[in-house]
């Protein structure tokens, strides 16, 4: 069995991680933080018991999404419309800000095994593990993944 620690460093030591996935679903500061919130909430009131910091790191990797999901498919976040789409943000197209929105841009599918591979760090068995698919429609979803933000880069750099 594995001791996590006490849950206050747990939850320093994966608060940033939770937040961005939850940002990276939602798309929205105050959803993410709202969701990273409950995902904490749930660890304090559950105390799972976890077999390794792998099985604890997926645990709030997999909260995060099943909450982000329940979020995005309410009555009431459906009812609503961002602030963001009525201003407008200016951002260099060629800074690595519009690199990471054109990631938060990528369909689903494809937006949340970038954010794993890329900015947390897991493998494609990994992601295959903790999504529940396999190795190969993993690598498939970073492959198209890819081109599409190469083809959204490239072209936003020739409009310049």
């Amino acid at each position: 069995m594995f001791v996590p620690g006490q849950p206050s460093d747990i939850i320093q030591k994966y608060k940033d991680m939770v937040y961005r996935i939850a940002y990276a679903q939602c798309k929205n500061h105050a959803d993410a933080e709202d969701i990273t919130q409950e995902v904490f909430i749930r660890y304090l009131k559950k105390k799972p018991e976890f077999f390794s910091e792998e099985h604890l790191k997926a645990w709030f990797i997999r909260v995060c999404v099943n909450a982000s999901k329940s979020l995005l498919r309410s009555v009431w976040f459906k009812k609503t419309v961002p602030l963001s789409e009525h201003i407008e943000t200016p951002v260099d197209e060629h800074s690595s800000t519009s690199t990471y929105f054109a990631v938060l841009s990528l369909p689903d599918k494809y937006r949340f095994v970038v954010l794993l591979y890329y900015f947390e760090g897991y493998n494609v068995k990994e992601i295959a593990g903790i999504l529940g698919k396999t190795e190969t429609a993993i690598q498939t979803q970073l492959q198209r993944a890819r081109q599409i933000l190469k083809d959204k880069l490239k072209e936003e750099w020739e409009n310049d």
